[in-house]
């Protein structure tokens, strides 16, 4: 099953490139929840509305995509947790480049994922598709890095490998959005609009390996990141059990995966393009912050 969040705020189910409103499952689930829940709740309950979903849509006409504005398919997530270096190919994209990664004339991070953990990225850095990327520093190079994004379906912590599946919820697409510079990781990727996510939500169910998906993003036309799940460094499972060594997961809490090779800069008026079958297809656009 395809959700999206759509307009204001209301929810969809997408059926070949239609999109469904069952927004009113949507607004019964969140009165039901607590108002302290951690995590998002339409998310917590995928699994146990879904017929209720799938029966809901299937009573009303679908809306062409094109006539609505996509808004980041979860609403609420508790945590923005991202893998800094998960591809071979990206680690030495970033080594040969000191200059753009602000290490040049400083210290160097400890190789490896297994060193460097899992980085967070403020929640206020989710935008939709219709949203757009808000470019805070234009006299500074701000690249994309569009990566395949977990979105996690129940609590969690010090999960094993073994048992990662049955933590995840589905899945999206997503740019990490990247200002370079010497300061922190987290605080230069949390600017505002700095983590797009879209176009849909996928559930688990229709990508039954999340290690052997292939997605792409095109700049301005021209393809700059042509990408595999297969080549991670951490798969899946493991970038789970590795992030709840440290932190307790919440539905609705997603997961960048790692950017593979091919990250370039963008600057206000360009279009990011990102694909992948299995999910859905968002074109993006850069513009100046106000």
């Amino acid at each position: 099953m395809k959700l999206c969040r759509y307009n204001d705020d209301r929810l969809g189910v997408v059926i070949d490139e239609k999109i469904h409103d069952v927004t009113d499952i949507q607004t019964d689930v969140r009165s039901r929840a607590r108002y302290d829940m951690k995590g998002d709740p339409v998310i917590a309950v995928i699994d146990d509305i879904r017929d209720r979903l799938k029966e809901a849509a299937g009573k009303v006409s679908g809306i062409a995509r094109a006539d609505v504005s996509l808004l980041p398919p979860v609403a609420r997530p508790g945590k923005i947790m991202a893998a800094p270096v998960n591809y071979e190919a990206h680690v030495a994209e970033m080594a040969a480049q000191p200059h753009v990664t602000g290490e040049a004339d400083g210290p160097k991070r400890p190789p490896g994922i297994q060193n460097q953990g899992i980085f967070l990225k403020s929640n206020t850095a989710v935008v939709g598709e219709s949203e757009g990327v808000a470019i805070r520093f234009p006299d500074r190079r701000n690249d994309h890095e569009v990566e395949f994004v977990l979105v996690i379906g129940k609590q969690g912590s010090h999960v094993a490998q073994a048992d990662a599946m049955d933590y995840i919820a589905g899945y999206t697409l997503g740019l990490d959005m990247t200002v370079r510079g010497i300061e922190d990781r987290s605080f230069r990727k949390s600017c505002d609009g700095y983590a797009p996510l879209g176009p849909y939500f996928v559930t688990k169910d229709e990508i039954p390996d999340p290690n052997n998906v292939p997605f792409t993003v095109h700049l301005n036309g021209k393809l700059q990141q042509d990408a595999h799940t297969k080549d991670f460094i951490f798969n899946s499972q493991r970038l789970v059990e590795f992030a709840t060594e440290f932190y307790t997961i919440y539905p609705g809490d997603v997961m960048f995966t790692g950017s593979p090779p091919g990250v370039s800069e963008v600057k206000p008026g360009d279009e990011m393009h990102c694909a992948c079958s299995l999910i859905g297809e968002m074109k993006v656009k850069v513009r100046e912050a106000e």
